[in-house]
């Protein structure tokens, strides 16, 4: 007996399962003009299906909004790292900036420095008792030159200054004079500037005396020693002369060098007046960073 009912139970799934498939066949079917029955079954299942789709798209819009908020989370955070690393940029380009702007100052500073009009002159005088001091050149103060202006070769070497000026004529005291109140802010270039002041001139040797430099720095023979531009008168980058000797002076506290110059002082015909662009204080330091030392002389 349990056999039975159980056979006629399988017996009315299957007719069911036919039932189903033969329903939606019906509904199926794209007919014009569908009978009664074929209309029942359509309606039937398109309830059916719209009962399970509703709260299938629900979940899937609600699955598509989690993405969403998942997904404006992932890119709000990279777009906070963003920020932040373009505030850092920020107050990195604005240090650069401010690095920047102190630079070119020092650069515009050093550039003033050496900066100077010329002034083309000639020889026209010279006193042979003072051949190695003075020379008189064709240029005053009708063409600009006045006193404390310093004068160079042809070539770019230092020369002396302008001590008189009158208007069509011009008296340059030279490096090589007797004057031991001459004197000439001067460096050593290198990896760590050596500074110092020329004073005097050796005639015995022929050479100019570098004095007053740091006994710390290490000076050597051959170098080349050119004005500082810090004494005021004299613009940066002239070349003086060469080191032939170091020598230490004022006991040991200091270094000595002499300098054979570059300029040929005996062959003097074609000078330049350089008229500075950029003064500095006189007073103001001997260019080694001595302050209350008198740099260049301006009397």
């Amino acid at each position: 007996m349990p056999r039975f009912f159980s056979n006629k139970r399988l017996i009315l799934l299957l007719v069911g399962v036919i039932v189903l498939v033969a329903l939606i066949s019906f509904s199926l079917r794209d007919r014009q003009n569908a009978s009664l029955p074929e209309q029942i079954v359509k309606d039937v299942v398109g309830f059916g299906q719209s009962i399970f789709s509703k709260p299938t798209h629900y979940i899937t819009g609600v699955i598509g909004d989690i993405d969403g908020v998942l997904n404006t989370y992932s890119e709000n955070k990279k777009l906070k790292a963003r920020l932040s690393e373009y505030a850092s940029i920020q107050a990195k380009l604005s240090d650069v900036g401010a690095e920047n702007d102190e630079l070119r100052a020092i650069i515009d500073k050093e550039e003033n420095l050496r900066d100077y009009e010329s002034i083309h002159a000639t020889v026209i005088a010279r006193n042979p008792d003072q051949w190695e001091e003075k020379i008189i050149i064709d240029k005053g103060q009708s063409h600009g030159v006045e006193k404390n202006m310093a004068v160079v070769s042809a070539g770019g070497q230092l020369v002396g200054k302008i001590i008189n000026a009158t208007p069509l004529t011009s008296t340059v005291e030279l490096l090589t004079t007797d004057n031991r109140d001459f004197r000439v802010s001067a460096v050593i270039p290198g990896k760590e500037a050596t500074f110092g002041l020329i004073e005097g001139f050796d005639k015995s040797r022929g050479e100019l005396i570098m004095k007053r430099i740091d006994s710390s720095f290490e000076v050597e023979e051959g170098g080349l020693v050119i004005s500082s531009g810090l004494g005021g008168i004299f613009p940066k980058g002239l070349l003086v002369g060469e080191i032939t000797e170091v020598s230490t002076d004022d006991y040991g506290l200091t270094k000595l060098a002499y300098i054979r110059p570059a300029a040929k002082f005996s062959m003097l015909d074609h000078v330049i007046v350089a008229k500075r662009t950029s003064q500095t204080d006189v007073n103001g330091t001997d260019g080694g960073g001595t302050k209350g030392t008198k740099g260049e002389d301006g009397s």
